[in-house]
């Protein structure tokens, strides 16, 4: 089955997006790929006029009838754009932003799922939309305990059709983690940049010895400053917890080059080299992946616990429907997860009660 098969029914279904730049531009091509018909509304009326020119969008305005909402805005409008949209369209609105916990905090309605499409690209604005920046991408989804699950089960089917990694998790543990291996690196390159070009002035030189690994560890502080004034206020909080703990890391690397301590540094490069070499990958052929099938009670949250779970214990959900039973008000959850990753899923499953199954993909 194609990506356009898995979030296509019979009748063609309408979306909407708020903010048509980079990514909200690129979700609107994936969309369209699939079928779709997308409305397109930007604060910037040259901008929006640009994604139709584009063929990026096939109207501009308002879609009430949109089944689904994506607001791409900067962090300073989105809680406005996404009030807007949960009163002018009746479908489950999503978010594309870097900050869960205010938003999540600030908007509860059972419609709206907090997103954050961990994507990107060094093109800038709508001309730079491409729907392939999703493959392999992960793209974050925080329900709330009033999430609708049959709209959060819809959610996770579309985003994981654009070619995304659907992961599950509270707003609050999504931002302590994304300081980590977002935020705090942006902040790294751009300070690592800045010193650099400032020696420069005094050593020119300097910046035409910036080879591979330089220019690699660098590139994300090409990023536009303006989105990072409003990542930085929203994540406070989070970032200088991490900072402090990157000085504190960066100062005992600094004693152990001070001191010559060749056995100390060792183990540090050693456990850096490690982890990066170990850093997850998107699995893709079909004989890696097992289907798990966990009874679940009709009740409010199910589908955002159990995906919650497997976010927990580092298991990847690679796709994910409800099968409803005609006995009783009961469902199956039926989950698609790695073989490796599995054993432990069931285990963390049974621990909470629930009697999962496995079965092999067809």
């Amino acid at each position: 089955m194609d990506r356009s098969d898995t979030i296509m029914n019979s009748k063609t279904r309408h979306a909407q997006i708020v903010g048509t730049g980079l990514i909200g531009g690129s979700v609107a091509l994936a969309l369209k790929n699939a079928g779709w018909h997308v409305t397109g509304k930007d604060i910037q009326e040259s901008r929006v006029q640009r994604a139709r020119e584009l063929g990026v969008i096939d109207d501009i305005g308002i879609d009430s009838n949109a089944e689904l909402t994506v607001v791409a805005v900067p962090a300073s409008a989105l809680e406005a754009e996404v009030t807007n949209a949960l009163e002018q369209t009746t479908g489950i609105v999503t978010d594309t932003g870097s900050v869960k916990t205010a938003v999540s905090q600030n908007i509860r309605n059972s419609r709206f799922i907090p997103g954050h499409p961990m994507a990107g690209s060094e093109q800038e604005g709508v001309d730079g939309a491409d729907p392939r920046i999703f493959d392999g991408a992960v793209w974050v989804l925080t329900p709330t305990e009033g999430t609708d699950d049959l709209g959060l089960r819809d959610l996770q089917t579309i985003v994981s059709s654009m070619g995304c990694d659907v992961v599950t998790m509270a707003p609050e543990r999504h931002d302590a983690l994304v300081a980590i291996v977002s935020h705090v690196p942006h902040l790294t390159a751009a300070s690592l940049m800045c010193l650099a070009d400032d020696r420069a002035l005094d050593d020119a030189p300097l910046l035409r010895l910036a080879a591979g690994g330089f220019r690699d560890m660098t590139r994300i502080a090409a990023g536009h400053p303006e989105i990072w004034l409003d990542i930085c206020e929203e994540n406070r909080e989070a970032i200088v917890a991490v900072l402090d703990e990157f000085s504190q890391r960066i100062q005992q690397i600094r004693s152990i080059v001070a001191d010559s301590d060749r056995n100390g540094l060792t183990d540090v490069l050693t456990q850096a080299r490690r982890a990066r070499t170990n850093l997850p990958s998107r699995y893709v052929r079909p004989q890696d992946l097992i289907e798990v099938r966990i009874p679940i009670p009709d009740r409010k949250g199910q589908i955002a616990n159990i995906t919650m779970l497997a976010a927990d214990c580092d298991v990847n959900v690679a796709d994910i429907e409800v099968a409803h039973s005609t006995e009783g008000a009961q469902g199956v959850l039926v989950l698609i997860v790695a073989r490796a990753e599995v054993q432990r899923f069931l285990a963390v499953l049974a621990g909470q009660g629930y009697k999962p199954t496995t079965r092999e993909l067809a």
